[in-house]
């Protein structure tokens, strides 16, 4: 039997609340298919599955807040039948304690027990499945059939509800929000040793580039220097590999591609850091109709949860906010983020002459348990070179 848990969907994110089941017990389920729906203090996150199978229980019910970590459902491995996920779940049951000994119980007093057998609402078979399906806890539903039963309609009108309040709204969302990214980045505060590093870049030869490329395309596939500047930082990696990966367990684990987070400010205020996925091995083009498609799935709330738990680094880029440059947290367990500020023309010298050219500030910040300076200024220094050939990326 197979257990699937509530995945980390951020820094940010110590709980989650579910919204919706995509599947119910008895549906066959394939390896990345979206079975749940979350909702984060950012967002509603489709949550997917990483193993094929069959859903053979659902444990917390819609609308239930559950820590990261939490067993949602349970899943038959192929191959495995019901009857022997049951003799699992026996097996896994604490054997019970012996009960002490204790005076015998004085005969029974009528009222109580006909008290207790009256608080015994009935419940339908059809409501009693309908309820596992729905993820309701039927124990909870306010019956409205004779005698008080629960029925199939007082059971989707419970699941209703809990859909309907599942995700806080304006005020309260923003407020949860800002009080998640508040412990996600004192957390990165409080655990990692950042160092700061920064480059002036000079953009001529990419800017040009780009709007000899972009003069060949249509105006809905053109490139943005946004595109071309998360290009770089992924190649650039490859110089210097320890800033690609996570801070676990106390050591540097590497990823093992490049899936590059992007910073996207969402209409409620704040920043999501999604993923797109093998940066390096994407063209100009893919990589640009990629970040478009996240951007607006991103502020529609319609993110998925390998989208989320991915990023192996961060890039921010603040300059359409008119800043010259920053210097951003890191998200942990992730051990560096790159920042760009704002593209300006500025005097500039070079090979002894002075001119202006356009220019742009990259940061970096690192940790230093993973990384140090040296290796920090390489990468920008690859970072820079990358640039300056625009038409290798």
């Amino acid at each position: 039997m197979i257990e699937f848990k509530l995945p980390s969907l951020g820094a940010d994110m110590d709980q989650g609340k579910l919204v919706e089941w995509k599947v119910k017990p008895g549906d066959a389920v394939k390896r990345g298919q979206v079975v749940a729906v979350v909702d984060t203090s950012k967002a509603a996150v489709e949550v997917e599955i990483w193993q094929d199978g069959t859903l053979f229980e659902q444990l917390v019910p819609i609308g239930e807040r559950v820590p990261v970590g939490t067993v949602l459902a349970t899943l038959l491995a192929p191959g495995e039948t019901r009857e022997q996920a049951e003799q699992q779940k026996r097996a896994a049951r604490p054997a019970p304690k012996p009960a002490a000994a204790v005076p015998a119980p004085p005969p029974p007093v009528a009222a109580p027990v006909a008290g207790a057998i009256a608080q015994r609402r009935p419940v339908s078979p059809a409501a009693r499945k309908h309820a596992r399906e729905l993820g309701v806890d039927v124990d909870k539903v306010a019956g409205t059939g004779p005698h008080g039963a629960v029925t199939v309609e007082d059971v989707e009108k419970a699941a209703a509800a809990q859909v309907k309040g599942a995700a806080p709204a304006g005020a309260d969302r923003y407020a949860e929000m800002r009080k998640a990214i508040a412990a996600a980045m004192s957390r990165s505060k409080r655990e990692i040793p950042h160092y700061y590093l920064s480059e002036t870049i000079p953009m001529q030869r990419a800017a040009e580039w780009l709007a000899r490329e972009n003069e060949k395309r249509p105006v809905t596939e053109r490139i943005l220097m946004g595109a071309l500047q998360i290009k770089a930082v992924a190649l650039a990696l490859a110089r210097v590999p320890e800033l690609n990966g996570f801070w676990r367990n106390g050591a540097f684990e590497p990823a093992t591609g490049v899936h590059i987070g992007v910073a996207i400010s969402i209409r409620q205020g704040g920043l999501i850091p999604p993923a797109i996925h093998d940066v390096d091995r994407k063209s100009l083009p893919e990589l640009m109709r990629a970040l478009s498609d996240l951007v607006a799935r991103t502020r529609a709330g319609s993110l998925r949860s390998s989208e989320m738990s991915d990023p192996t680094i961060t890039v921010t880029n603040l300059g359409e906010t008119g800043v010259e440059s920053v210097f951003g947290v890191i998200y942990p367990p992730q051990v560096a983020l790159v920042g760009f500020g704002r593209m300006e023309t500025r005097p500039w010298s070079e090979e002894g002459k002075l001119f202006t050219t356009p220019l742009v500030t990259a940061s970096l910040s690192g940790d230093h348990r993973a990384s140090n300076g040296i290796r920090g200024a390489r990468f920008l220094a690859e970072l820079r070179e990358r640039l300056q050939h625009p038409e290798e990326l």
